[in-house]
């Protein structure tokens, strides 16, 4: 039986490697995991539908898909505007990543806080909801007003991540830019204010305490392995103490596609790793899409 990773999810709060087919595969802090990529990365289709080539994507690719599977995904998407009538209940939020890195976003109310743990954000708190639109135009409104983008580069997320202030200042900051977002004049009418109260996803990350990675699991290829013991999480990446290379971050994006198998715990990383000092928040690491 092939596993084919699709991804890293956070179902109730916790880190889960998912597989093409449904299948799940749970991760714990302290475990030692270990895995080996076989063959070539396979495109993973659009919007629930396999690519009908099932086309070969580069292996430093963040998203599993063709071109042609892509532009299909993306003319669909809410971030693209693609469902201008979507019918469901939006919130508006702002989300931290570290002393003075927030953005501002919107997703679906019934998936709760799914798309921050997604995100890596470290720290959250609701600002409003409402229709789509009216989220969106709130949205836009605060990143215009506040000097809050609507993406953060995961590489950025990564140079914080490693030396967080305690709760109290994070809470202390959010709450400062919450008041002055609800405060502000030309919110949509349709969007109903929500009282502050800010989120702490530092326990679901284990980030607490855990020390710095040296660097990042860029891409895989035929045969390379990575394996270590799981010291954190945060978004798509996984944090693994490998022996005799310290904490290394393993981007789950470059996992998916992969037909995967496993590997002793003990093997190391044997596939491309990017020094984090060297990955400067370029493009490549940019976060696609904000749902």
């Amino acid at each position: 039986m092939e596993w084919r990773c699709a991804g890293l999810g956070w179902p109730e709060g916790k880190p889960v490697l998912r597989w093409e087919g449904g299948r799940r595969s749970a991760l714990s802090y302290g475990k030692e995991i270990g895995f080996r990529a076989v063959g070539e990365r396979r495109c993973v289709g659009a919007r629930g539908n396999p690519c009908p080539l099932r086309a070969v994507v580069p292996g430093r690719a963040t998203q599993a898909r063709c071109p042609e599977c892509a532009r299909l995904d993306r003319a669909f998407s809410v971030a693209a505007d693609g469902v201008p009538d979507d019918p469901r209940t939006y919130r508006v939020y702002l989300a931290w990543f570290g002393a003075g890195l927030v953005k501002a976003g919107i997703t679906a109310e019934e998936r709760g806080a799914a798309r921050l743990l997604e995100q890596g954000a470290v720290a959250f708190c609701w600002l409003g909801r409402g229709p789509l639109m009216a989220a969106r135009r709130t949205e836009e409104l605060l990143r215009a007003a506040l000097g809050v983008p609507d993406r953060v580069s995961y590489a950025r997320k990564r140079e914080v991540r490693g030396g967080l202030p305690e709760w109290a200042e994070r809470e202390r900051e959010l709450e400062g830019l919450y008041g002055r977002a609800v405060g502000l004049d030309g919110w949509a009418e349709a969007l109903e204010r929500l009282p502050f109260a800010a989120v702490d996803h530092e326990g679901a990350f284990a980030s607490a305490g855990s020390a710095a990675a040296e660097g990042v699991v860029s891409e895989l290829v035929d045969g390379g392995v990575v394996a270590g013991r799981l010291v954190a999480a945060a978004g798509p990446d996984l944090h693994l103490e490998v022996a005799g290379r310290g904490v290394l971050v393993v981007d789950t994006r470059v996992l998916v596609g992969w037909a995967l198998v496993g590997a002793d715990a003990g093997a190391g990383v044997t596939v491309p790793v990017q020094e984090l000092a060297g990955e400067g928040g370029g493009g490549g690491a940019e976060q696609e899409g904000l749902f």
